[in-house]
């Protein structure tokens, strides 16, 4: 959803224009606390500074807009509250009369925007609600759009991989709170669609999004583990009679040895090839063997929140 500031509402410049009632300095500027209605119908009420806006103020727009917050040399900057006429609000951060820094924005429609803006637009990282179905989208933002990594969170699952242009691409996971993962992959698809215009038929190409799903895994949980700890031994341990059979300092050969154990060791480590073929067995049962049905759009992939995989 547009951000309403699109529609920018430009405010009213002072040069001692317009019906004025408050402090003034030497100069006869306005400076100070003051109450002003401006030709063209809005009215502010705030702090001055040398003819200008400057600190605390109320805006008000003949419209009904409103900003409140904080003022430096007329414009909005700083931390201030922007009303405006549908009864979108938002609030936050501001510098050089546009929405900057950090700041949370009430959409008409009860979605909400929280997290960084720049330059008026949605960028850095943020978590935009989407109030109709209960989703969220966190993540990163460019130019106002949902770009780079990100995790898409609906009631009863959720997606983590990248997005571009507000579009998932690339590898990417769902998560499903039955405790399984889908593994696969958004390839962009040309879809044609057929329109006539003056009685000749075009064809308009139109990139879609499909999701190609390659296999379904358990959740991958991590299980801290803890080291066991060794009963002593009885007798001399094994420093000591290298030490007694080798007079002290170990030979060159025991070192040899020692060197090579912990190799041996080492190529033995879960995760390598021993242990990557047990864990390829053991995942037989849950591979997804229905990589051949085809591809789902993302959309029909929203619309089954509710529904796992089978």
């Amino acid at each position: 959803m547009s951000d309403l500031g699109s529609e920018e509402l430009e405010e009213e410049g002072e040069n001692d224009l317009g019906e004025y009632e408050g402090e003034r300095n030497e100069a006869g500027e306005r400076h100070g606390h003051g109450k002003a209605r401006l030709p063209n119908g809005d009215t502010y009420e705030g702090n001055y500074e040398h003819g200008k806006r400057h600190g605390q103020g109320v805006y008000k727009f003949k419209n009904g807009a409103r900003y409140m917050g904080e003022y430096v040399q007329n414009k909005k900057h700083g931390h201030g509250t922007f009303i405006y006429p549908d009864g979108s609000r938002y609030e936050g951060e501001w510098a050089d009369d546009q929405r900057h820094g950090y700041g949370v924005y009430y959409y008409i429609n009860n979605d909400i925007y929280t997290g960084e803006w720049f330059a008026h637009q949605r960028h850095g990282q943020g978590t935009y609600f989407y109030a109709e179905t209960g989703s969220k989208y966190v993540g990163t933002w460019v130019n106002g759009q949902q770009e780079g990594a990100a995790e898409l969170i609906h009631l009863n699952h959720r997606y983590q991989g990248k997005f571009f242009n507000k579009n998932p691409v690339g590898p990417g996971k769902y998560v499903f709170d039955i405790g399984c993962e889908q593994h696969g992959e958004y390839r962009l698809t040309d879809v044609e669609r057929g329109e006539e215009e003056e009685e000749e038929e075009t064809t308009m190409m139109t990139v879609v999004p499909r999701w190609k799903a390659t296999k379904i895994t358990e959740l991958a949980l991590w299980t801290p583990t803890l080291p066991e700890e060794q009963p002593p031994a009885d007798g001399p341990g094994a420093e000591e009679a290298l030490e007694t059979e080798g007079g002290g300092e170990p030979s060159e050969e025991g070192q040899a040895l020692a060197d090579g154990s912990e190799g041996e060791t080492d190529s033995m480590r879960p995760g390598e090839d021993d242990g990557e073929g047990s864990r390829e067995e053991g995942r037989e049962d849950f591979r997804y063997d229905t990589v051949d049905q085809g591809i789902v759009s993302f959309e029909e992939e929203e619309n089954k929140q509710s529904e796992p995989p089978e």
